[in-house]
């Protein structure tokens, strides 16, 4: 194989990874817990986008007592933090990244 077959499988790899990436974005994946009290979702690449919360997950032992508000409160509050924790994680990884590549962009790494 010679250097041009080289680079245009290298180009043909780089699309393809970006083109997962693109769809992975526009993947939503959802976890339950406590019965679909509570339930998150995720894009593709595992990135927060929302959290639902049912009154049986803030008072399951009288959950008509919680009101539409009280949830909705919670979820604003909990999803704050998770962004937060995200932005604050995806930093981190971004100063690493640069660190280990000395500064240099690997085309397919996106930091």
């Amino acid at each position: 194989m010679n250097i041009m077959q080289m680079m245009k499988q290298a180009q043909n790899i780089q699309k393809k990874l970006q083109d997962a990436q693109k769809e992975l974005l526009n993947t939503e994946i959802t976890g339950e817990s406590a019965g679909g009290a509570v339930k998150v979702t995720c894009d593709g690449q595992g990135k927060f986008k929302s959290i639902k919360l049912k009154p049986e997950a803030i008072n399951p032992d009288n959950p008509e007592t919680v009101d539409q508000e009280t949830v909705e409160m919670l979820e604003d509050i909990i999803s704050a933090a998770i962004y937060e924790a995200s932005d604050k994680a995806t930093k981190e990884m971004e100063a690493k990244m640069k660190a280990a590549t000395g500064g240099i962009n690997i085309p397919g790494l996106n930091f």
